[in-house]
């Protein structure tokens, strides 16, 4: 999309596709050409090994000024109202909340032992902790929550998910958050 809108842009990720305008390489491997205007991190830094590694990389790797887009998962806001809420919503397509559903119920524990359990496995990080770092590096600039799950449940909107939200049935899971670096 960046591309098409004129931009110079690069997709950095282990399984990128095999193209031309993409890295397939962990963005803590990656080594840029000059300084960088924006970098956009999607429902990835809960996932690498070193947040503050990898937060302070990208702050170096962005020009004076630059700016940070993140949109991101707070998984440790999944409670079990959340999670029976989306279950309610599943499609016949299997994915990972059907996976989480079926983990969870062949656990027999509580949903907030699964999850936990989960995350600790998984070794995802919290965005409480994605957010203090990143305090620590960027000029905060907007930050956010809202709708993270609809893409993935059968017949829900975005503006389903947020009704839900506002109403006070779920938690909103999704963290957006943009930065400008010092």
């Amino acid at each position: 999309m960046l591309r098409g809108g004129g931009y110079e842009a690069i997709g950095v990720d282990p399984k990128a596709p095999d193209k031309g305008h993409y890295r397939r390489v962990e963005f803590e491997q990656l080594e840029p050409s000059g300084d960088i205007d924006a970098v956009v991190a999607s429902t990835s830094l809960h996932h690498v090994a070193d947040p503050a590694a990898v937060i302070d990389r990208i702050g170096r790797t962005l020009a004076h000024g630059g700016s940070l887009v993140v949109v991101e998962w707070a998984w440790e806001e999944f409670d079990e109202p959340t999670a029976e809420w989306c279950f309610q919503r599943l499609g016949r397509d299997e994915g990972w909340l059907h996976r989480r559903r079926d983990e969870w119920l062949a656990s027999d524990e509580t949903w907030d032992a699964y999850i936990r359990g989960w995350g600790q496995t998984e070794q995802l990080h919290a965005a409480d902790t994605l957010l203090r770092l990143l305090e620590e590096h960027f000029e905060r600039e907007q930050l956010t929550s809202g709708a993270y799950f609809f893409p993935d449940l059968a017949q829900t909107s975005e503006e389903d998910e947020l009704a839900a939200i506002e109403s006070g049935q779920i938690r909103a899971t999704r963290v957006d958050y943009l930065g400008r670096r010092r």
